[in-house]
């Protein structure tokens, strides 16, 4: 059997990320949250706003994949890139259950899918090259402001949403294991200016992804 290469897990990567962000994704491994709640939406008006929400979580789930896969690329180790692809597969299961839950919407997830892919995907290979701490600290900033972006989110819902609501509370207590992982894991605390910069860039994508 022929071993798998940098350049194989480059390419897979950017496969898998390219069909999330392009609207391809594959089945969940785990049940969608939602199971057979009933859907409590009923008007146009709140169906929009619902669905401007989730296309926001979807466009962050797009990115977090990317994170991951480019995290995993320049990891020093193969247990630590190990970690990064699970942590990726299990953000892979937020995708479709958002994807779903746009359908069942009648919207789209944002146009704009590919440009979160590169731009995170950027940040994941960068990161990594400054080694697996500050990798992890990457990893940890960003899903302490996924978490917080995902409880504001779960506050603007309409009260009758409880099928958007068993979605979203599945994702934030995801994101809160995986950024607990990081810190136990060994994270550094990133310095206040890049903090600064990655909450810049979450507003510009949240903006981007609610009408486009």
């Amino acid at each position: 059997m022929r071993e798998i290469s940098a350049l194989d897990r480059l390419l897979s990567g950017v496969d898998r990320g390219l069909r999330a962000a392009t609207g391809v994704v594959n089945t969940p491994r785990r049940p969608n949250p939602a199971g057979h709640i009933e859907e409590g939406v009923e008007s146009e008006d709140a169906a929009r706003m619902v669905a401007r929400l989730i296309r926001v979580d979807h466009a962050g789930e797009v990115a977090a994949q990317a994170l991951y896969e480019g995290q995993a690329l320049t990891a020093r180790s193969p247990e630590r890139a190990a970690e990064f692809r699970a942590a990726a597969r299990e953000e892979a299961d937020h995708l479709a259950w958002c994807a779903e839950r746009l359908d069942e919407l009648g919207a789209k997830p944002s146009a704009l899918g590919p440009f979160w892919f590169a731009g995170s995907f950027a940040i994941g290979v960068c990161a990594g090259t400054f080694g697996d701490r500050v990798s992890l600290g990457f990893l940890r900033e960003s899903e302490l402001q996924v978490e917080h972006h995902l409880e504001q989110h779960l506050a603007e819902l309409p009260s009758e949403d409880h099928r958007s609501r068993a979605i979203l509370e599945q994702m934030r207590r995801d994101e809160a294991q995986h950024a607990q992982y990081a810190e136990d894991a060994g994270a550094v605390e990133l310095p206040a200016p890049v903090q600064a910069l990655m909450h810049g860039m979450s507003r510009i994508m949240t903006n981007g992804a609610k009408w486009v």
